[in-house]
């Protein structure tokens, strides 16, 4: 079984590093030193017509930077369900406790992840019974906790949106993850001291996993994809053109709110999102509001968990992002 244990570390940590840890790494530099990242994934919205056209464009443009980090999250996915023992990871984050949410908040730091990516792993936890808080804890904290991100924010935006996004990402990540254990009903607490043996899991290694595997991409690829597609369809009505009298308004920060948990971008994208929206006379509070909601859940993302959680979380997960973005707009209507 240890074997198992490092077999996954590894993997996860070969694949972090390809993946992620190193092309954030030099994307660091390029932060610190130009003050951006790159250009908006929307691209030019006021040229841009809802069509399908618009949803395949879109569509490319997200795959062609997520596809990798996909990949290795359906992997790693796939491999949490037959490589880790399910009495450590019950022991660790099975129980409802407050523990066994920051001990998954934690862990999901190095794995920086989106939301889409950070899913398929959310998904393989829930299927060896790890808590909803434990799961929802690892999910919401690859985006929201981003190491990397918070290093492109301070150089590209400033320290004031990182700070707040830091705080807002706490509260998620820990507080709402937490909360969540309460809206699951009949859930008994695991006596871990009961545990005394293993299961022994049926079939070899290798059926085990690919029976894993071509469940998540069964259930998880079409969703994704076709979502994907469908908010790309529609971004130019989902992020509108404000007037000045209308782009710091109350109105506009409940708007992009509703919208920045809907949508759905790679890792980090929201920075030149903002930086763009900002430059073109959008307020700081609705600025503020897409901070915390574009890379906190989407809808492909809850369309990827949508089995491996109770309704009633994931649609107080939807709502706690899209409150605690409101709140986030609101103080950034005064201090941006």
């Amino acid at each position: 079984m240890i074997g198992f244990v490092v077999a996954f570390i590894l993997i996860a940590a070969v694949g972090l590093l390809y993946v992620k840890w190193w092309p954030y790494y030099n994307k660091s530099i390029t932060a610190i030193n130009t003050h951006s990242i790159g250009t908006s994934i929307l691209g030019d919205l006021s040229s841009i017509t809802p069509s399908w056209q618009a949803a395949i464009d879109y569509a490319i443009v997200y795959f062609q930077s997520v596809w990798k980090a996909a990949v290795l999250g359906i992997l790693l996915g796939s491999l949490v369900q037959v490589l880790i023992p399910t009495q450590w990871l019950l022991k660790v984050l099975g129980k409802t406790t407050f523990g066994s949410t920051a001990i998954a908040g934690i862990a999901s730091v190095p794995g920086m992840m989106c939301t889409c990516c950070a899913a398929p792993l959310a998904v393989g936890l829930r299927k060896k019974n790890v808590s909803v808080g434990s799961a929802l804890a690892f999910w919401i904290g690859n985006p929201m906790l981003n190491p990397a991100t918070l290093i492109f924010m301070t150089f590209v935006l400033s320290w004031k949106f990182t700070v707040m996004r830091l705080l807002f990402g706490i509260i998620l990540t820990f507080g709402v993850s937490y909360l969540a254990n309460r809206f699951v009903k009949d859930t008994k607490p695991i006596d871990i001291n009961k545990l005394v043996t293993e299961i022994e899991p049926e079939g070899s290694f290798l059926s085990r996993w690919l029976k894993s595997l071509g469940t998540m991409l069964l259930y998880i690829v079409p969703a994704y994809i076709l979502s994907v597609l469908l908010l790309g369809a529609g971004h130019v009505w989902l992020f509108p053109h404000l007037g000045e009298s209308t782009a710091n308004s109350l109105i506009a920060i409940i708007i992009f709110a509703i919208t920045g948990m809907l949508f759905v971008i790679p890792t980090a994208a929201e920075i030149p999102i903002i930086q763009t929206f900002l430059s073109l006379g959008l307020g700081g509070g609705p600025a503020a509001a897409l901070l915390i909601t574009l890379p906190a859940i989407s809808l492909p993302s809850l369309l990827i968990v949508y089995k491996s959680f109770p309704k009633k979380v994931l649609l107080f997960v939807s709502a706690s992002v899209v409150i605690l973005g409101i709140i986030s707009g609101l103080i950034g209507k005064i201090i941006f």
